[in-house]
């Protein structure tokens, strides 16, 4: 809607929400207080939740005052809970003016409003302006054991293991190698071009707002250790010993307890449809401080951020996309962001396998035109020297019963070695339709033994198939009409030429 009918709406919610309420004054900044990567934001709210979350969330208080003192301007970010009423709920942004409502409310991702709100939708319009890219990306450094470090940021839609990425735990074959993890962020990437002509990024937060069902020692190791002490904990079930137990978590599931509602529950109940009330909600969330991870990065306060060798780009796909390829350049690894998407799962609201497409998983994100921010991606690529390389993953495909072919999870560090080897001209790739293709003896299968033929069928590039995603891209790249890069459209010709010419 426009501005002046939105503010209208809102303020005619707002009006009297807060009275007999506390009022909670944040003043924050998102990245290290005075870098030229941070922008400061000040909240208004009437939730004490909103206060303890921003103060894990970001760097909040007195010193961001004092820098404010120094800047022309901040993001002004107004919140109520007012009545948590459905009908009377509006999260509304104002990029020409830097200003961020959020009304009738209290779930984090709307009410955190230094979170996607500031961190991508705002940055998203802002960075556009300023010539910068604000990203729905983890960061993760790999450390080899003569401590080169080369850094990492990789995209995904929601369900496709962008937290595990970001705290991986080296496989049992690899820790030969000596490799470490270092956890810069798992959710946003603030990327600007440097003196030196390459992409240098911070992460704006200093904590993570993670899902809690599914997350446990096998899946994610370290933030489970990162869970234990000065966390926030939402929508879980509360256990009688007064500790917290979620789907998917380890141990046994709990006798019984106190639901997300507030309700007393045990396991194998049913609800009205004879469908099983869920222990927490499915979207249930944890807040804790990104220091508390045992990966965490030391260079999380460098106010110059980190070196971004390689950007990784991936999706959930049964049967199309192979495990791991390469753009062959910086305006072909833009078309395969624009491109990019992912095979609903059940946890997701539409039809099982129905493709949603989700450019750079920025789509829910990105406070400008997507034609316009697929422009500005090109003309970031012209602005330096040494840009990353841009891959291309898929931890998903599956066999004809349906199985995974890849184990995924700390396995995936064998794919994101070949990616730097590939970044450091370490290794030869075969030139397939679609892109560099690793050839299967380049990535490091020690101590993990798969079925015959399954790393080759995971590199497997089925060209009718191919030709069959075209129609889907044509389609979705005809919304744009116009306005759409032309650039992309020369991507998409050579790609079906290609195909059908080889």
């Amino acid at each position: 809607m426009s501005p002046k009918a939105a503010y209208k709406k809102a303020k005619e919610i707002f009006k009297g929400a807060m009275q007999q309420r506390t009022m909670y004054v944040i003043p924050f900044s998102m990245g290290p207080v005075g870098s030229q990567f941070s922008k400061i934001g000040v909240e208004l709210t009437d939730s004490r939740y909103v206060v303890l979350n921003m103060l894990i969330m970001t760097r909040a208080g007195e010193a961001v005052l004092r820098q404010l003192e120094k800047e022309a301007g901040f993001t002004k970010c107004l919140h109520s809970k007012a009545g948590l009423d459905i009908n009377k709920r509006l999260i509304l942004h104002f990029p020409e003016d830097n200003t961020i409502w959020s009304v009738g409310s209290g779930y984090g991702g709307n009410v955190l409003l230094g979170k996607k709100c500031l961190s991508l939708r705002i940055a998203s319009f802002i960075a556009r302006r300023e010539r910068w890219l604000a990203e729905h990306m983890l960061v993760m450094g790999i450390e080899e054991p003569n401590g080169h470090i080369e850094y990492i940021a990789a995209a995904f839609p929601s369900a496709c293991g962008k937290t595990n990425l970001a705290m991986l735990v080296p496989p049992e074959g690899l820790k030969i190698k000596g490799y470490r993890i270092w956890t810069v962020g798992d959710d946003i990437a603030w990327m600007r071009i440097d003196s030196d002509g390459s992409l240098w990024t911070i992460n704006p937060e200093t904590g993570f707002f993670g899902v809690a069902p599914g997350t446990n020692s096998h899946t994610n190791p370290a933030m489970l250790e990162t869970i234990k002490k000065n966390t926030i904990y939402t929508n879980v079930l509360l256990k009688p010993d007064n500790t917290v137990w979620w789907e998917g978590a380890d141990g046994e599931v709990p006798a019984g307890g106190i639901d997300w509602r507030g309700l007393p529950w045990k396991p194998g109940m049913l609800d009205n449809n004879g469908k099983p009330v869920l222990g927490a909600h499915p979207n249930s969330r944890f807040t804790a401080p990104i220091v508390n991870c045992p990966t965490a990065s030391f260079r999380l306060e460098q106010h110059h951020g980190v070196p971004i060798s390689a950007i990784v780009f991936g999706g959930r796909r049964q049967h199309l996309a192979p495990l791991v390829y390469e753009s062959f350049n910086w305006q072909h690894g833009v078309f395969i962001g624009a491109t990019m998407a992912s095979e609903l799962t059940a946890a997701q609201v539409g039809k099982i396998r129905h493709l949603r497409r989700d450019p750079m998983a920025m789509l829910p994100f990105c406070g400008y035109n997507m034609a316009d921010y697929f422009r500005h991606w090109l003309e970031m690529g012209k602005g330096m020297r040494r840009p990353p390389k841009i891959f291309h993953v898929n931890w998903f495909r599956t066999d004809a019963a349906g199985d995974f072919l890849w184990p995924g999870f700390r396995e995936n560090l064998r794919v994101l070695e070949w990616i730097l080897d590939r970044c450091n001209n370490k290794v030869e790739a075969t030139r397939a339709p679609i892109g560099y293709v690793p050839r299967a003896s380049d990535i490091d299968m020690t101590g993990l033994e798969l079925p015959g033929g399954a790393l080759e069928k995971l590199l497997e590039i089925d060209e009718k198939a191919w030709l069959e995603e075209l129609a889907g891209i044509k389609k979705f790249f005809q919304q744009f009409k116009k306005n759409l890069p032309k650039e992309l459209w020369q991507e998409y010709e050579d790609l079906h030429s290609r195909l059908t010419h080889g």
